[in-house]
């Protein structure tokens, strides 16, 4: 039995830290669905389904992770697709607080289910999806924390903006 796990996350944008923990992932596991949230009430940057396709071709090698963008509880997306894992990367301790609560009402919500805590690599722990956004936004140097397709479509975005 193939043992299948969920990264899930906003991803708005992709990072080199996200991309991390998803490689690390699947030496743990062998299938990973890098889940995106679609979030009404957030104000994002990218589409889900924009940013679903950039993570795809980020992917595009690796046969081993499938792309999904979802709306409601994590633990139902868990469910519909059999994914018996969630992948959480923590940057700093100071996250765990917060995503030791969100395991506890996962697990209370469908017992069995697990998640997996993976420690961001150093060298990404101070990277966050909106520090890249206002670095880019500034005109500041991003390509080497994020993906090159994720680099050139923050670029594009800019760019347009101040047309």
């Amino acid at each position: 039995m193939q043992r299948k796990a969920v990264y899930p996350g906003s991803f708005d944008p992709f990072t080199n830290g996200h991309l991390d923990i998803v490689r690390r992932s699947l030496q743990v596991v062998d299938r990973v669905v890098v889940a995106i949230l679609k979030n009404t009430s957030k104000q994002s940057m990218f589409s889900p389904e924009q940013r679903k396709e950039v993570i795809e071709e980020v992917f595009a090698n690796e046969p081993r992770v499938e792309v999904k963008v979802f709306s409601g509880l994590l633990v139902e997306f868990c469910r519909q697709n059999e994914v018996s894992i969630i992948i959480r990367g923590l940057r700093a301790v100071s996250d765990f607080d917060y995503e030791h609560a969100i395991f506890l009402m996962n697990r209370s919500l469908k017992p069995g289910l697990e998640t997996m805590f993976l420690m961001s690599d150093t060298e990404h722990s101070f990277i966050s999806s909106s520090i890249i956004r206002e670095v880019a936004s500034l005109g500041g140097e991003i390509e080497k924390h994020v993906p090159q397709i994720v680099a050139r479509k923050l670029r594009d975005r800019f760019q347009n903006q101040d047309k």
